[in-house]
């Protein structure tokens, strides 16, 4: 299956989808619209048996995207410790392409943490989650955490199963990634400006113009400013998550009594 993280579909890229382009047809003739829909067809009823899985739990599943070194992991790291103190249970489900570095660091504080490796031309979906999940200690866990593939284009295309969506910005990537990749800022339900701890080293990243840049792709997107090294706003964070975690189970309990 040619690279689906090309996929997605909006108007800079609609004119490849044009018959009279050569990225309209495979080998066989057959339209590359119709293996997209396909893929994400099947994709979607997985995503929807995952989730079904999670709520029949009561898990809220949070599903972290970024690019590399923006400090997932890091922010990870300090979220569960201080999670923990508040009484909430934490799962994580580590996606690397390499080492397990990352997923030795999560599991030295004790969590329930599984990796999985893509081949190197795969993208996260919903049906390698579906494996995870089988594999994975859900006893009391509360929030999981699924630390996604690191770019900005392969992981908002395919749902997993999540129930939010979170993008991490950190200040030394600069403040134009916005802009210059809205599909996975518009579908965030926060976006978290890490490593505020840099701003004084990168006085040209505007945290205004990020700001104007999300509000701009949505009106509900949460931005939050941290730093998961020095402690920096991870109290709003934290906070936040708490009354995520209190808005999905009342949800929940509002379907139930449906």
């Amino acid at each position: 299956m040619r690279n689906t993280c090309n996929w997605h579909i909006f108007d800079g890229n609609h004119h490849l989808l044009q018959e009279s382009e050569e990225y309209t047809s495979w080998f066989d003739g057959s339209r590359s619209t119709e293996v997209l829909e396909h893929s994400l067809h099947d994709n979607y009823h997985q995503a929807e048996h995952n989730r079904a899985f999670f709520n029949n739990r009561n898990i809220l599943v949070i599903n972290v995207m970024s690019s590399p070194c923006s400090g997932k992991t890091s922010l990870l790291e300090a979220s569960i410790g201080i999670l923990e103190e508040y009484g909430v249970s934490v799962a994580v489900i580590e996606s690397n392409l390499g080492t397990g570095n990352d997923t030795n660091l999560i599991r030295k504080y004790g969590t329930s943490v599984l990796q999985i490796t893509p081949r190197v031309d795969r993208h996260l979906d919903a049906g390698m989650i579906n494996k995870a999940i089988m594999e994975l200690d859900f006893d009391k866990v509360d929030i999981l955490f699924m630390e996604n593939v690191v770019n900005f284009v392969c992981p908002v295309i395919f749902d997993l199963g999540q129930h939010l969506n979170i993008v991490l910005l950190s200040v030394a990537e600069g403040d134009d990634k916005a802009s210059k990749y809205p599909v996975i800022f518009q579908e965030a339900d926060a976006v978290l400006l890490t490593k505020a701890d840099l701003l004084p080293d990168f006085d040209n990243f505007s945290i205004q113009s990020v700001k104007r840049a999300v509000c701009e792709l949505s009106d509900k997107t949460d931005i939050i400013t941290l730093s998961a090294k020095n402690g920096i706003g991870m109290d709003i964070w934290v906070t936040w998550l708490q009354e995520s975690l209190i808005q999905y189970r009342s949800s929940q309990h509002h379907n139930m009594a449906l």
